[in-house]
């Protein structure tokens, strides 16, 4: 059987000879429904299938390799996952959440992609701090662009200004022609660890300044 589908990454469309694959979480062997090709390398795409188990129904991933029709599945346990302070768990889960699917695409080689889901790890983090530190303007913040979030709302100078070169960075991953042409994901990902330090050391002082007043 010969399923078609779009490669997001190219724009393009390929045929792919399907062949029973065992689902990695419940186990049965079977055809899944395959949503979406992302282009890895020159004969190899990265698949999403989802489970026809109506007991499971659960989203895997498997690699299609064009030039021997053969599929070899990624194990979500040979990827690694990044760690964050409990500051940052409790501060933005949908943050870590975020970075993390970025970080699993990075690892098996999506580079089309990878850039776009840190970006909006980023705006997840920074949305939630300003939340953290206004809830009454909530609503506003949900509703603003990132940008003005960070010029309006964000006190700190050091989260400041690595902030908006972090949406730079982050704003070249989506677009068609890129600004910064000597900067990729890496420096992105090291100015949201900067963030990141930056907003631990305000929430961790203002928590030690709290528990020993002046």
């Amino acid at each position: 059987m010969i399923k078609r589908l779009n490669v997001i990454n190219t724009g393009s469309a390929i045929d792919i000879e399907q062949s029973p694959l065992e689902c990695p979480y419940c186990h049965q062997s079977q055809i899944p429904e395959m949503l979406v090709a992302y282009k890895n390398e020159e004969y190899t795409f990265f698949i999403q299938c989802a489970c026809m188990n109506s007991n499971c129904k659960i989203v895997f991933n498997v690699f299609y390799d064009h030039s021997t029709r053969s599929f070899h599945q990624v194990k979500q346990a040979d990827l690694k996952k990044k760690d964050f302070n409990e500051e940052i768990e409790l501060l933005s889960p949908s943050f870590c959440e975020i970075y993390n699917q970025a970080y699993s695409s990075e690892q098996m080689g999506l580079d089309q992609i990878t850039g776009v889901g840190y970006r909006k790890a980023l705006e997840f983090l920074i949305k939630d701090y300003l939340i953290s530190l206004h809830p009454e303007k909530e609503e506003d913040i949900k509703k603003k662009f990132l940008g003005n979030c960070i010029n309006d709302d964000v006190n700190d100078s050091h989260v400041k200004e690595v902030a908006r070169r972090a949406i730079w960075l982050g704003n070249d991953e989506t677009h068609y022609v890129r600004k910064w042409e000597d900067k990729d994901v890496s420096h992105l990902k090291t100015l949201i660890d900067l963030c990141l330090h930056w907003i631990e050391s305000e929430i961790k002082t203002k928590k030690i300044i709290e528990e020993m007043p002046g």
